[in-house]
């Protein structure tokens, strides 16, 4: 376990095949590092422009 602790993969067998492998886990993701960076407008969600919807439907 000490090995896995410091970032190694251990195998784990039984009668001589493998069975299991313990693998270290990834770092937690740190939530928020871009929060006061990016700014979402206000029109976000609002309604697409007619030429924009008629591309995405294949007429543009």
């Amino acid at each position: 376990m000490r090995g896995v602790e410091k970032g190694e993969e251990v195998g784990i067998a039984r009668a001589g095949r493998p069975v299991a492998r313990l693998v270290p886990l990834p770092p937690p993701r740190r939530l928020g590092l871009l929060r006061g960076r990016l700014a979402v407008p206000e029109d976000f969600d609002a309604p697409l422009p007619e030429e924009v919807l008629a591309a995405f439907e294949g007429g543009g």
